[in-house]
Formats: C-alpha cells, sequence, structure tokens
C-alpha cells in the first residue's frame, strides 16, 4: 500500500459543535472519529461474529478465535462451492446466525452514534433496521467492493448517512474502507456492472478528486452521505478474516424505501431474528414513526450517460 495516500481528518474534536461538523461534512463529504464507539462492544461483536465462521469452519481451530485467522482450506471450499454470496461474504446459512445476534442491531442504537446523527439530520434520527455485516474471508474469489455511492441501493432520501466500523483493527493491507474525498458534490453518478459487492461501480471519467484512506482501530467510525463514492482495498494480509458493520441513519421525516425496513437481503423475519432478545426497546421500533415511503427506481442503478 502506498503509505504518501492522505488519511482522514480526525473530526472528533468537532462532538461538541454541529455547526462545524455540519460544515466540515459538507465540504469534505465524509466525518471520521477516532475511538467513537467502546472497543469492549466492538471487540465483543467481532467475537460472537467470529463464533459464527468458527462453527462453519472458516476459522484456523489452532488459532486464537479473536485473532480471525481463516481455515483457508475450508474457505476455499465454501467458495467451489459458490456458496459465498456476494455483499456479505459467507454463506446465507452463516449470515442468518449473524444477523440474530443482538449485539449487532443494538450498536447502531448506541448513544454516542445517535448523538453525531442529530447533529447531521435533526433530533428525529431513524437507524435504518437493515443492517450489513460484511465478512469477508481471504480468499482471490472474493472481490473487494467497487467505487460506488450508496444511493443507488437505498434510495429513499439522499440524505441517508452510511456508518462504517471494522470489528478489530483494521489496517490497509486488511482491506479497510476508503474515500473519494469531496465527490458528493458531482451528484448521482452513472454506473456500470462491476465484481465485489453490490455489483455497480460509479463511472469515473475526468476525476478530479483525491482518494483518502486509513488504518483503523478498535472503535473508529467512518460516516459519509450517500452521493459519496466509496470502495474497500483489497485484503493482502493473505488469512486473516476482515469483518466490519454498515449502519445507515436519516431523519424520520425524510422518505424511506421500505426495503430499507427488512433484514439485509431477507435471510429470515424479524420474528425470528428477535427470538430470545433481552431489549424489546430496538424491536420494531421505526413503528413508532410516521414514515413516509418512496418508490424503488430501477433505472436509478443503471444510469449509463456517455461521458468519458
Amino acid at each position: 500500500m502506498d503509505a504518501t495516500k492522505a488519511a482522514f481528518i480526525d473530526s472528533t474534536t468537532l462532538l461538541d459543535d454541529a455547526v462545524a461538523l455540519r460544515a466540515r461534512a459538507a465540504e469534505e463529504g465524509y466525518l471520521y472519529f477516532k475511538r467513537l464507539l467502546p472497543k469492549d462492544l466492538v471487540l465483543e461483536l467481532r467475537r460472537q461474529i467470529l463464533d459464527v465462521c468458527s462453527k462453519h469452519g472458516w476459522v484456523d481451530p489452532r488459532s486464537d478465535l479473536m485473532d480471525g485467522v481463516g481455515n483457508i482450506e475450508a474457505i476455499r471450499g465454501l467458495f467451489d462451492r459458490n456458496e459465498a454470496k456476494r455483499g456479505v461474504g459467507i454463506s446465507l446459512e452463516a449470515y442468518t446466525d449473524v444477523q440474530r445476534l443482538e449485539l449487532f442491531h443494538s450498536l447502531p442504537h448506541h448513544p454516542k452514534l445517535i448523538s453525531v446523527y442529530r447533529m447531521l439530520v435533526g433530533d428525529r434520527v431513524l437507524p435504518h433496521p437493515r443492517n450489513i455485516a460484511r465478512i469477508m474471508l481471504p480468499d482471490s474469489r472474493l472481490a473487494p467492493t467497487p467505487p460506488h455511492q450508496d444511493f443507488i441501493h437505498i434510495q429513499g432520501t439522499e440524505k441517508v448517512w452510511t456508518c462504517w466500523f471494522p470489528l478489530g483493527d483494521c489496517p490497509r493491507r486488511l482491506g479497510g474502507l476508503c474515500i473519494l474525498r469531496g465527490s458528493h458534490k458531482e451528484g448521482l453518478l452513472p454506473v456500470k456492472a462491476a465484481d465485489g459487492a453490490g455489483g455497480l461501480e460509479a463511472w469515473l471519467c475526468n476525476n478530479e478528486h483525491e482518494w483518502l484512506e486509513n488504518d483503523y482501530e478498535a472503535g473508529d467510525v467512518l460516516t459519509f452521505p450517500s452521493y459519496t463514492v466509496h470502495k474497500a482495498l483489497p485484503n493482502t494480509l493473505g488469512n486473516l478474516i476482515r469483518l466490519s458493520c454498515d449502519y445507515r441513519f436519516q431523519s424520520a421525516v425524510e422518505d424511506i424505501e421500505p426495503n430499507s425496513l427488512l433484514p439485509h437481503y431477507q435471510v429470515t423475519t424479524w420474528e425470528d431474528i428477535y427470538t430470545g432478545w433481552q431489549n424489546p426497546k430496538i424491536q420494531y421500533y421505526w413503528k413508532n414513526e410516521r414514515l413516509s415511503f418512496s418508490e424503488w427506481d430501477e433505472s436509478i442503478r443503471w444510469q449509463k450517460v456517455d461521458i468519458c
């Protein structure tokens, strides 16, 4: 990895200044916070997801679970059988187990995250219940996420914010997320088909924006609006599993596309996911809001314009 690549600006010092925070977001197209989330919660979710991977045989049994060392032979078999689903990185059976984890769905409601998004979208913050885990197993056939804008996959309001963070330390070589600084100012870009999560790549012609990369620590949080172009770096460490979460937030007064209220990939039902949970306050919480809905527009995903 090119060590000369520019890194993120840490916006932690602006957490008490909503005006300055919004101004930086408007200029840069992202916000980055060092150690925003409690490390112990992030690592506990890491442990729980790695435990799911271990039960399916994808963690090297000779290593410490929390090291996330992949069982290369078992992972190769998963990909040989074409069972690893693009966008999540594992089988849908295992991903259903991840979706049942209460901690996975409770973290978006952490007061530190809600406080950030109140400053960005207003008091009526709505965390999307469609939460996404990325379990990137070490296999050359798992393509990194291509450069893209989230709006084409989320729709609803363009004022949705994505919250991304790794579950554990994530140096560049493990495949962290990077940002195309200022790209949100370009509006909605045309796309083309691509490998990797989402299957679509933003068409970046005559690009004058700068890619920013970073080494992450457990607890760090990166967030950006839905027009910001971003991508994942390749995992070049050989045998380590990269885990991360994608959460999304918006104002409850803005339109939402109905699929954002369903479990990711619709691998199971909310009733099944909620079985055995301890905290009822984070179950069906969106039903307490008077939401307005927008229809899915498939044409947005295929805006091809001859601009190159």
